[in-house]
């Protein structure tokens, strides 16, 4: 079937037309002329098939039909093919057949032809699904990562095509253009793009089921497991305590052309809310919006706990050690948040600008702020503290998540090691030598 030209199709609507019957050839419609009224000029060839002429003299093929197999009760519509300006009275008769044959199928071009017109683009939905679904169930930060994933990722590449004509090819260039350098993100964004795609079901804009990132194999992802040693620790502390003491001293690069102007021996204070902020996030293992978000109110200092409304895993208590409540009793109360903002009432939005000044003070290249996260969970494992109870403290609804961490729990192994070591040992005739006091078989 010939393409036809994108003009609204309306419902038919009986009118006092004159119905002049011809067969429409290039000569008779060159013939034509337009009148006081408009008027259709049936084909004798199709039935249904016409020509309209405005008064104002513009010519248009369409054709009519009844959809549905209940005959003359059913209302007729008018589809437009296109104007006769572009198209040849045998390009409309052919697509007029095609429009035909569907209709005979059962199917209502028309009707289709304007579900498509309505049919949003994904930029449009991806905007609706955030206002009336993921900003209601969705947690803030989740929502913003989506916000995120969209803008930069998402919407560049299938922003303005409609929703029900994108296709898993579409998903998957996309996907492998944010995989050449952001793997783990490419996973995120085809995660969100699937979220969309059934909320657009439950709209009833896409067929249940239809979702072009079901076939979407995703990158493979290696966590991250950076944990501070003892050293890096020390670092980590003279850093902050410089950072909102004295302060930092700005590091000038001599190179720019404007170094000049820029004042030197200036430093860097953090104040004493981010402070507290790093040093709860080593000392609690709690996550980073857990503590940006934590109000006086959660705060038990009596029972030496956090009481969370909310977290990433739902309702949580954390445990306070003597180190953390420390920290606690000598931070201000400024606001209704334990870790203000410029604004008191409000959370504070991130650490970013602090802990890119302290990390870089303390020479922790490439270390996250999470990382302070591992770096708890790997002290209490290499003390012995056993999983379950690290998963617990760091409030694990999965004993799997807390998995990770299994490797650092040496304390059996290096028990067994010693015992197979100093047997060995004593049957090759020199425990003195080789047996390690510390660890000596009790048999």
């Amino acid at each position: 079937m010939l393409p036809v030209s994108v003009t609204v199709a309306t419902r038919w609507r009986p009118e006092r037309f004159l119905m002049p019957i011809a067969k429409l050839t290039k000569r008779v419609v060159d013939t034509i002329k337009p009148g006081d009224q408009r008027v259709i000029y049936y084909d004798s060839e199709l039935k249904g098939f016409g020509l309209k002429v405005s008064p104002a003299g513009g010519k248009t093929w369409c054709v009519e039909y009844r959809p549905g197999a209940r005959g003359r009760n059913v209302s007729k519509r008018r589809m437009v093919l296109g104007s006769a300006s572009t198209l040849t009275p045998d390009q409309a008769r052919s697509a007029a057949r095609g429009v035909l044959a569907r209709v005979a199928l059962g199917e209502d071009p028309a009707a289709s032809r304007s579900a498509a017109r309505e049919m949003p683009t994904f930029r449009d939905f991806a905007g609706r699904y955030l206002a009336e679904e993921a900003k209601a169930k969705l947690k803030p930060r989740t929502v913003v990562n989506y916000e995120i994933y969209l803008r930069r990722h998402a919407i560049p590449v299938i922003g303005s095509l409609k929703l029900d004509r994108i296709a898993t090819s579409d998903i998957a260039k996309m996907h492998r253009l944010i995989g050449q350098t952001k793997p783990m993100t490419a996973n995120r964004v085809v995660e969100c793009v699937s979220s969309i795609y059934r909320y657009a079901a439950i709209c009833g804009l896409v067929l249940r089921g239809h979702n072009p990132t079901s076939h979407i194999e995703a990158f493979r992802e290696q966590r991250r497991e950076r944990f501070l040693n003892t050293e890096e620790l020390a670092r980590l502390g003279d850093a902050i305590r410089e950072a909102e003491t004295i302060g930092i001293l700005w590091e000038v690069d001599d190179t720019k052309p404007t170094a000049k102007h820029i004042p030197k021996h200036q430093r860097t204070n953090i104040g004493p809310h981010a402070a507290a902020a790093l040093r709860l996030l080593i000392l609690t293992g709690a996550r980073l919006r857990e503590i940006l978000g934590l109000k006086w109110e959660y705060v038990d200092m009596e029972r030496g706990l956090l009481f969370l409304p909310d977290s990433k895993t739902g309702r949580k208590t954390i445990v306070l050690n003597a180190p953390a409540l420390a920290v606690l009793s000598a931070l201000p109360r400024v606001g209704s948040y334990v870790i203000i903002s410029g604004d008191p009432e409000k959370s504070r939005h991130d650490l970013n600008r602090p802990w890119k000044l302290v990390s870089k003070r303390a020479a922790l290249e490439g270390v996250r702020l999470h990382d302070l996260r591992h770096t708890h969970a790997s002290f209490g494992v290499g003390a012995g503290l056993g999983l379950p109870i690290i998963g617990k403290l760091l409030g694990h609804t999965q004993p799997s998540t807390t998995q990770r961490y299994a490797h650092l729990d040496l304390d059996p192994l290096r028990r067994a090691s010693e015992n197979i070591g100093n047997r060995l040992a004593s049957a090759m005739g020199d425990p003195a030598t080789y047996q390690s006091s510390s660890f000596r078989s009790k048999e």
